[in-house]
């Protein structure tokens, strides 16, 4: 009987570990042909004391395309996800960092680092509110149950924005600098594959991922129109 329980337990070992080999991945990779964001143009309200609060910024290149663009996938079955703390500092006259990627129920941290006051507030339909005005040194905490893109704005200065995405799932990133992503380990199934870059909006691919091989993506934005024949 003993023999049999270690052959039984034997055997459940090696199926976890071939399911685990053979599980699925979505990979591939972002294209970008041409510049989408436009330069950041401010006029402060208040005049930080010391350097320049808002210095000229180097010119915007392809690569910082990639840096504005988040891939998080889809699925009809509910897969919960760890939630996180995140932070979205108010620094410089801006938000720090622009995009903030978190699952949902996660929680978002807003400190002022700015000897100034500051707001932070969004009418998003994923999650609306007002957290009012509050000096430096000063935080406030919200959390997110709900999936989607939350646009973030102060009141007293207009031209501060970020962006917030509550992914549904627990598979969201960003692509590395090339343009590169993956997802490894994915039980198998139906997903479909978001992208969204934060001037050229949403791309979305449905994939049936298997156990067996990787699915390979391209995604290419903004898209290019066929030439008229």
């Amino acid at each position: 009987m003993r023999r049999f329980a270690l052959i039984l337990g034997t055997l459940a070992c090696s199926g976890a570990l071939l399911n685990a080999a053979g599980a699925g991945e979505i990979k591939g990779h972002v294209l970008i042909s041409r510049r989408l964001t436009k330069p950041r143009v401010s006029v402060p309200s208040y005049q930080i004391r010391g350097p320049s609060a808002l210095p000229p910024g180097a010119p915007l290149t392809l690569a910082d395309e990639f840096k504005k663009t988040t891939i998080y996938l889809e699925t009809a079955s509910a897969i919960p996800a760890t939630p996180v703390a995140a932070s979205l500092s108010q620094k410089g006259q801006r938000f720090e960092p622009g995009i903030v990627i978190i699952p949902v129920g996660s929680a978002v941290s807003f400190p002022n680092q700015d000897p100034i006051f500051h707001n932070v507030f969004s009418l998003s339909p994923a999650r609306q509110f007002d957290l009012g005005y509050y000096p430096a040194g000063q935080s406030r905490e919200l959390k997110f149950d709900q999936a989607g893109i939350v646009q973030v704005y102060c009141h007293l200065h207009p031209d501060m924005n970020a962006v917030i995405i509550v992914a549904p799932t627990p598979w969201y990133l960003q692509p590395d600098a090339s343009g590169s992503f993956s997802f490894p380990s994915l039980p198998a199934g139906p997903y479909t594959v978001v992208v969204w870059h934060r001037s050229a909006g949403f791309f979305r691919r449905s994939v049936e991922v298997s156990d067996q091989n990787a699915v390979e993506l391209s995604f290419e934005i903004p898209v290019q129109e066929a030439p008229d024949r």
